[in-house]
């Protein structure tokens, strides 16, 4: 059996190939700006970070006890004791410590000069300022040392790392207020069609919803990216083709969904030959095989096919990617198992399939997939219910109940 969606006159471009050119035709961004380091999360980091300081600041204690001097501990015997003082988080001993002697000490708090050890205070015994420590004392122990996380000159976090919330805590913890960052991908989207009914509106017979604007504005949320959604654009050759222009004037990436296909009313590929040049046009992915990629002027485009859940995993496998290169993020693999097929999936050789899936784990840490249902391209409801692809190759002829396959599980939401 062959793919009825797969009569081409030549080979289909594969994901690889298309991925290939995509990373030969983008290049990041230029441009940077200073933020605040409270709104970096997400963002890309534009110029490498150093300590200026060192992490701990200060020799501080691990727990809360006491603080003494290894030279006071008599090899498996139990000894005594006199505490003199008390070290607070904020508020370090001032006093010097001698010999015979020791200070209680709380949690991040400064340890005393001559002290080089610290134990735990449910080992001690306490009468009032004697402190009784059991023969079996581990010195040495419990005493963060200067610089024991980061050196002072170090490199805390190297460009051009899309920040994290840990990322962020970190340069806090050393002081750092600003940060130098990449500027924005400025993205602008919009869905064609004269089906198109917008939300609020009655559903007249032969329209439906425009879901696809939804689903973008969902898949494009990343502080890294400017987003603008540029509505609905009938079926008009010249409105759209103005509506292309305009946008590559203003934007560096544009998508649009639909009109990528070969019915009458499908402009986007023709327009892109007339105002700009076309990379490639069509690629061997199920579903998503109308996908168009170029460049008008200065600003990339990605004409998406027109079915929501053909958008979504061509965003996620080509757009995703390309988006990341554009911002200057760097190249991250997707997460990919191996896991027990416990459904029969079918498959036309051809193209290379995203099949939603639906993942778990066994209590023997063994990873087990299921199909979540139809699989057609407009079925929304079964993407909603899954938590994976289930990657079929190119030439698989589908999948017996029992065999291992290859799931990609999501991270996004979608």
């Amino acid at each position: 059996m062959s793919d009825p969606c797969n009569q081409e006159s030549s080979p289909l471009l594969s994901i690889e190939d298309a991925l290939d050119k995509i990373k030969t035709a983008v290049s990041p961004v230029s441009g940077t700006e200073t933020l605040n380091l409270r709104l970096g999360l997400g963002r890309i980091l534009a110029a490498s970070v150093y300590a200026p300081i060192n992490i701990p600041h200060d020799r501080n204690s691990a727990m809360d006890g006491y603080a003494f001097s290894s030279c006071d501990w008599t090899d498996a015997q139990m000894f005594t004791l006199r505490l003199i003082g008390t070290s607070w988080a904020g508020r370090p001993f001032l006093g010097q410590l001698q010999a015979g002697e020791c200070v209680r000490i709380f949690t991040g708090a400064v340890v005393p000069t001559h002290a080089d050890s610290v134990i735990m205070q449910e080992q001690v015994q306490v009468q009032q300022q004697t402190i009784h420590f059991p023969a079996d004392t581990r010195i040495l122990q419990n005493i963060r040392e200067i610089g024991e996380d980061v050196k002072q000159g170090s490199c805390l976090i190297a460009e051009p790392k899309k920040l994290s919330a840990v990322d962020l805590g970190l340069l806090a913890s050393a002081g750092v207020e600003q940060l130098s960052v990449k500027r924005q991908l400025k993205i602008a989207y919009f869905s064609t069609g004269d089906e198109l009914t917008a939300l609020g509106l009655p559903l007249e017979s032969g329209k439906i919803y425009d879901s696809n604007r939804t689903l973008l504005g969902g898949l494009l949320v990343d502080p890294s990216y400017s987003v603008v959604d540029l509505g609905v654009i009938p079926d008009n050759k010249q409105l759209l083709e103005d509506s292309f222009i305009a946008a590559a004037k203003n934007y560096d990436v544009l998508i649009t969904t639909g009109g990528v296909s070969v019915g009458e009313a499908d402009f986007v590929k023709e327009i892109l030959y007339s105002c700009g040049d076309v990379n490639f046009w069509k690629i061997a992915i199920k579903p998503g095989k109308p996908l168009a990629f170029g460049k008008i002027g200065a600003c990339h485009f990605f004409g998406l096919p027109g079915n929501p859940v053909a958008v979504v995993v061509t965003f996620q496998q080509i757009v995703a990617p390309a988006l990341r290169q554009l911002s200057g993020a760097p190249f991250v693999q997707p997460l990919r198992l191996t896991a027990t097929c416990t459904t029969t999936l079918k498959k036309v050789p051809g193209r290379q399939e995203y099949q939603r899936g639906i993942l778990s784990q066994d209590e023997n840490g063994e990873f087990f997939v299921a199909s979540a249902g139809l699989q057609g391209s407009h079925i929304l409801s079964s993407l909603s219910q899954s938590g994976c692809y289930i990657v079929l190759p190119k030439m698989c002829a589908g999948v017996q109940a029992g065999e291992r396959v290859t799931v990609e599980p999501f991270n996004l939401l979608i």
